[in-house]
């Protein structure tokens, strides 16, 4: 039996350190400035053998107009109810200040099983700090260093109650894994079928969990797309731009499968960004690009293929990832055939590496077309795990010699001698042939367009090696 565990609150006071710490790697963006953290960020948590779900929470303002602040502090009032234990944390050696003392009151309110964590505990300096919380009603604080990982043993026994207390009750709580499915990165496939031989590519699993993100320039709509897909307002909205910092992962399901969203910060030109803390921003977001399958980049209708976008996509294919572009806010163009034509148009011409790659219009505030760019992620992750067939690899090897031939390089022919698929996510192929380094790219090209368009393999980035050698099965092939 496991258990929902929020940190919990003022800006600045070290929740994300403690966050990183529990989950065991770096996953929530830390710095000096305060208010870094927005969204509520989950994962699983663990001290020893004890694991849970851990939720990371912005830092609470006392604000409750439109404003990003009020906006962030709804968001934590949400953990606040999903939680079964909650970690209210303020600055030991600072003390207690009007803001702690508010939320303390909150938190009475809540019902809930809450225990004050002093931060920043080490020396003596934070003694008088950890004495005043018990104003807050709570009973005594629990010292804690969360960039030392003192403490931790407190932590342990607080959510060990718990998890006692749960299970002796109702009942309710999360999951043995608490309550959040790990991501898996590793290819599971489905052994060919070895008794079709036509049969041109192998079969994948489609149940196993799938990671999407979600990336794009500021303001592009990524949060509001996700609210969406998962029918709440799981992520911070709103006009203003760069809200999202961190990259938050939504597990979410669709019919039946098990999709983790990740929510990315918008990113900019190289050149245009200068703050520390948005270069952090970035930062997350490009290593989101790296841990998923398939990538969705969410272009503006309105101002859609800047070199920015193209930039973008050009790095999800350099990473080979699968790829998917969104036009969003497609609910703001009046001429859509008219628009739409543009940009097929448009991205065949400025993305040739990534020829028929999926292109979906849709509205995220509107919720429209969801169930099209699902079925669009879906058939490129089934491209990106696509295993061609050796056999039939090199007769139609066979048939793009024929049609075109390699042109000869310094009055000698090069001879095309083998090929196969080395691996999948993405196709990636190796071609023995006589002179692998005099083979002109222009060739590779082909090859490489060949095998997208005959073996039906649209947008998906497609890797050939060129190597020399004979072909492996043929004892001598002259």
């Amino acid at each position: 039996m496991s258990v929902t565990v929020a940190i919990v609150g003022r800006p600045n006071v070290g929740k994300s350190t403690l966050f990183n710490r529990l989950v065991g790697r770096k996953i929530a963006i830390v710095d000096d400035t305060p208010g870094v953290t927005r969204d509520r960020r989950e994962a699983q948590g663990r001290i020893g053998d004890l694991t849970f779900r851990l939720l990371d929470t912005a830092g609470y303002e006392d604000a409750n107009d439109e404003s990003l602040e009020a906006r962030m502090r709804r968001q934590t009032e949400l953990a606040i109810a999903e939680a079964d234990v909650i970690l209210f944390m303020f600055d030991a050696r600072a003390g207690l200040t009007p803001t702690d003392e508010h939320f303390a009151r909150l938190l009475r309110r809540s019902g809930k099983d809450v225990h004050v964590v002093g931060n920043k505990a080490e020396g003596r300096a934070a003694e008088p700090g950890l004495m005043e919380a018990f104003a807050l009603g709570f009973g005594e604080a629990i010292p804690l260093s969360a960039e030392h990982g003192l403490g931790l043993a407190d932590l342990y026994s607080v959510i060990t109650h718990a998890v006692d207390r749960i299970a002796a009750g109702d009942g309710d709580g999360a999951d043995e894994d608490g309550g959040l499915r790990k991501p898996l990165t590793d290819v599971d496939v489905i052994e060919e079928d070895e008794g079709d031989e036509e049969a041109p590519v192998r079969r994948w699993n489609p149940d196993r969990y799938l990671n999407v993100a979600i990336i794009g320039r500021p303001n592009a709509g990524k949060s509001t797309l996700i609210n969406r897909m998962v029918g709440e307002e799981r992520l911070l909205t709103g006009p203003e731009a760069g809200i999202t910092r961190d990259s938050i992962m939504v597990p979410w399901e669709w019919q039946g499968r098990v999709i983790n969203l990740v929510d990315t910060a918008g990113i900019r030109r190289k050149a245009r960004v200068q703050k520390k803390l948005e270069k952090l921003s970035v930062g997350d977001s490009l290593r989101s690009i790296q841990y998923a399958e398939v990538v969705v980049l969410l272009l503006d209708a309105t101002i859609p293929f800047e070199k920015q976008d193209l930039q973008l996509a050009d790095l999800v294919e350099r990473e080979g990832r699968a790829l998917v572009i969104a036009v969003n806010k497609w609910d703001l163009i009046e001429d859509k055939n008219a628009k739409i034509r543009e940009l097929r148009e448009t991205c065949e011409r400025m993305l040739p590496q990534l020829r028929g790659v999926p292109l979906i219009t849709l509205s995220g505030l509107q919720g429209r077309n969801i169930d099209k760019l699902m079925e669009a992620i879906h058939a490129v992750e089934k491209v990106w795990n696509a295993k061609i067939r050796t056999a039939k690899l090199n007769r139609w090897l066979a048939d793009m010699i024929e049609h075109h031939p390699p042109p000869a390089v310094s009055g000698r022919r090069i001879k095309l001698r083998y090929m196969t698929q080395a691996k999948t996510r993405p196709p990636s192929f190796i071609l023995f042939c006589s002179r692998p380094d005099a083979l002109p790219k222009a060739y590779e090209r082909y090859i490489v367009n060949g095998i997208r368009d005959d073996f039906e393999l649209p947008g998906s980035p497609i890797r050939l090696w060129v190597r020399g050698g004979k072909n492996p099965y043929v004892k001598d092939d002259g």
